[in-house]
């Protein structure tokens, strides 16, 4: 399945995973391949995700995530650098 992250400044994330958790403003969610279409909004929180050999973890500061035909695509308002 393919990930894009994208804030308004940058391109932050673009490849295939196995597996997404998305901080959802009514509570976490993970996407997995073949998902049902969605569209949700994101609170502030850990977005992660694995690709073939490694686990990954993102602060963003909130956003919109769009799933359809194993493509998600997250539009983060902001990425938080500790």
């Amino acid at each position: 399945m393919y990930l894009e992250i994208v804030t308004p400044d940058k391109k932050v994330f673009e490849g295939e995973v196995k597996i997404a958790s998305f901080p959802g403003t009514d509570g976490s969610f993970q996407v997995l391949n073949n998902h049902a279409p969605l569209i949700s909004a994101l609170s502030k929180g850990i977005l992660s995700y694995e690709d073939k050999e490694q686990h990954y973890e993102i602060k963003i500061e909130g956003g919109v995530v769009e799933v359809l035909h194993n493509e998600i695509i997250v539009l983060a308002e902001g990425i938080v650098n500790d």
